[in-house]
């Protein structure tokens, strides 16, 4: 039993329920909300609350919000989220992909700091916790300032605990690159998880992750450069091979984001109609149809979130 900081307080990990472990409900710029509503559309807020109840009622009880504060993170527009939806909603702490130049001389040890308050005292002057740490790299590699986060985000989690979950590019492998910095660092890898991982179909690939001991987030659903079908064949595959219990489902999916002038919503969502629900209307039944078992299906987006925050390998 692992107690985890909520936007709401702390949620015991047996309690998490069906968990989506890689969601945003808004992705822009720190300050869109309350200095640029023109760039959103309409009763944003609104808009979220809504997905979010279809989501409860379709049977999701706890969602990871992945939004750091330099993709748009709005603390207070996340509890009352969730104080309105009804589901669990676990902010993060860390850092995206860019790291701007004012920040360039800032330390690992400086980051991790504020990582760490904003685990242990509270995000943006609230109290308000998060539950997991941030770190990313895309097709460039390691850079160097997203290293100096990376050691930042490692050194954070030595002190809180919490889990990290990492934004990597997997058609290029570059979470090999940050499993040595971690590894460097002495992180244990049972508490890492290595998102969108199924933005590539080499099996051999992520199962040599999964022997290292990390977590899987399979989170790219419906996705692009990797068709759902193509997504789902690959974690049938990592199923088949025993690591049902350390993969984590999800659809790496925003309920809001920049709306430009004169698009229309329904059109722009009509890739992912389901939104939070895609993966239990379209990807399990597909999973059921492949022969997986509905004891394991029933397991997903359950037991793997829960070990992942527990620690369990």
């Amino acid at each position: 039993m692992t107690q985890i900081n909520s936007v709401l307080g702390l949620i015991d990990s047996k309690k998490l329920g069906f968990t989506l472990m890689h969601e945003h409900l808004l992705v822009g710029f720190h300050g869109i909300i309350t200095e640029y509503p023109e760039f959103l559309a309409d009763n944003v807020l609104e808009r979220i609350v809504r997905r979010l109840k279809e989501a409860k009622e379709g049977g999701v009880d706890t969602v990871v919000d992945m939004t750091t504060n330099d993709l748009g993170r709005d603390i207070n527009m996340i509890v009352e989220a969730s104080q309105r939806s009804g589901v669990n909603i676990i902010a993060c702490s860390g850092w995206w992909r860019d790291v701007p130049r004012f920040m360039m001389g800032v330390t690992a040890d400086q980051m991790a700091k504020a990582f760490v308050r904003e685990i242990e005292v509270g995000i943006a002057g609230t109290k308000i916790k998060a539950g997991l740490l941030k770190s990313a790299s895309d097709f460039e590699g390691v850079t160097p300032p997203q290293e100096i986060v990376l050691r930042g985000v490692a050194r954070a989690h030595k002190i809180t605990g919490v889990p990290i979950a990492i934004h990597s590019y997997h058609p290029g492998q570059i979470a090999l690159q940050q499993i040595h910095i971690l590894e460097e660092e002495g992180i244990d890898l049972r508490r890492v998880k290595f998102d969108h991982s199924n933005d590539t179909t080499d099996v051999e690939y992520l199962l040599g992750i999964l022997k290292k001991g990390c977590f899987l987030g399979l989170d790219r659903y419906p996705g692009r450069m990797v068709s759902s079908m193509s997504r789902t064949k690959t974690m049938k595959a990592l199923i088949d091979a025993g690591y049902a219990d350390r993969l984590c489902p999800s659809h790496d999916c925003s309920l809001a984001y920049v709306f430009p002038e004169g698009a229309n919503i329904e059109q722009m969502e009509a890739g992912n109609p389901h939104r939070y629900l895609y993966i239990k209307k379209v990807v399990f039944p597909w999973l059921k149809e492949m022969g997986v078992s509905e004891s394991i299906i029933s397991r997903l987006c359950v037991d793997g979130p829960r070990n992942f925050f527990e620690g369990k390998s």
